[in-house]
């Protein structure tokens, strides 16, 4: 509830508290409808629902938030905890589940982890609790679910974004193999002989999925396989191994695990003399909104964050909604292959 009347300065006389009783006088309803179109339940007519919101708005009123959660036992709020927000697809995907939540009339509280312990993550459980959340949602690497020191709570609804932990919880994440493997083999059909690597973290469950889904493709095809060149999601790291590249002859393709490193590799040929598609073709992974603005454009995998966001919300709600606990298995949606002018057949 919200303070109407009253001066609002020292001394003044004290302020009134709207209350639901006061929206249903002037609404000319009951109580209870009031509470129905507050807590936004159906079956209220719409006539009388935008006559009650008309009330609320005139009266400056706001339903108690703390009182309703003491009541239904929830509070309308998902937790997000993540180890990282500044790739690309991390502060994408938490932007995304933002939206989703909202949409479905839920706030999320963020919660970042700087180092990826078991103290850490239970810490952070932990502080969820404190600030009465009704489900979390966890992105996190491989290496730290499979490690033996680092366990999720039992019995908590929880969804884990980017992860190879499906036997064990419930897991959202994009087809990184699929993805990479039509990069790979349009590349492939075009003509070039082999295809180059400069691959993500070796932290990244992402980048490490792309990697093995790189060879394997080249492997099946009875292609050579040549080193991978590691890089860490940046533009210099591509940059850098883009000045390594432009001195290997045989280099006339290169599949980079982002976007980002794809623009630093772009540079580097273009120092060195190198045209992007004519002397080697190009492809990224992401699509970032920039990348049909590189130059050249960027061919590039499209993941759908928007729709990677949407299944961990509907996931976490069914949880809450069912009161069940969640169910092993991995939720993978779908990549594209979006073609553009930085791939061509090679001379």
């Amino acid at each position: 509830m919200v303070e109407r009347g009253g001066s609002g300065v020292p001394g003044g006389r004290r302020k009134q508290r709207v209350s639901m009783a006061d929206v249903a006088r002037l609404a000319g309803v009951s109580s209870q409808t009031v509470s129905r179109v507050s807590n936004g339940h159906p079956g209220v007519i719409p006539s009388t629902r935008e006559q009650v919101l008309a009330a609320m708005r005139e009266l400056g009123y706001r339903p108690n938030s703390a009182a309703r959660a003491l009541r239904y036992g929830q509070f309308n709020t998902i937790g997000v905890i993540l180890f990282s927000l500044s790739s690309t697809g991390n502060s994408r995907t938490v932007e995304a589940i933002a939206t989703h939540a909202a949409a479905e009339g839920y706030a999320i509280t963020l919660i970042p982890v700087d180092v990826p312990t078991q103290d850490n993550v239970l810490g952070a459980f932990t502080r969820m609790g404190e600030l009465a959340v009704d489900a979390v949602i966890v992105i996190m690497e491989i290496h730290l679910l499979d490690a033996a020191t680092v366990q999720l709570p039992p019995g908590v609804h929880v969804v884990v974004v980017d992860s190879d932990a499906g036997d064990r919880h419930s897991v959202v994440d994009t087809d990184q193999a699929d993805g990479t493997r039509r990069a790979v083999r349009h590349l492939l059909d075009l003509g070039h002989r082999t295809v180059w690597h400069v691959t993500g973290p070796e932290t990244s469950f992402a980048g490490q999925r792309r990697t093995q889904a790189w060879r394997a493709v080249l492997e099946e095809a009875g292609c050579p396989v040549p080193p991978p060149l590691h890089g860490d999601w940046t533009a210099e790291s591509g940059y850098a191994a883009g000045l390594a590249l432009a001195d290997e002859p045989d280099c006339t393709a290169v599949f980079t695990a982002n976007d980002q490193m794809a623009l630093g590799l772009l540079r580097a040929f273009h120092e060195r003399g190198l045209s992007v598609p004519e002397d080697v073709s190009v492809v990224g992974f992401d699509d970032i909104p920039d990348a049909a603005f590189f130059v050249p454009p960027l061919t590039t995998v499209h993941q759908d964050f928007a729709e990677v966001g949407r299944r961990c919300v509907q996931g976490v709600l069914h949880q809450i909604r069912t009161h069940g606990e969640p169910r092993p298995g991995t939720d993978l949606v779908p990549t594209r292959l979006i073609v553009r002018n930085s791939t061509a057949a090679p001379r």
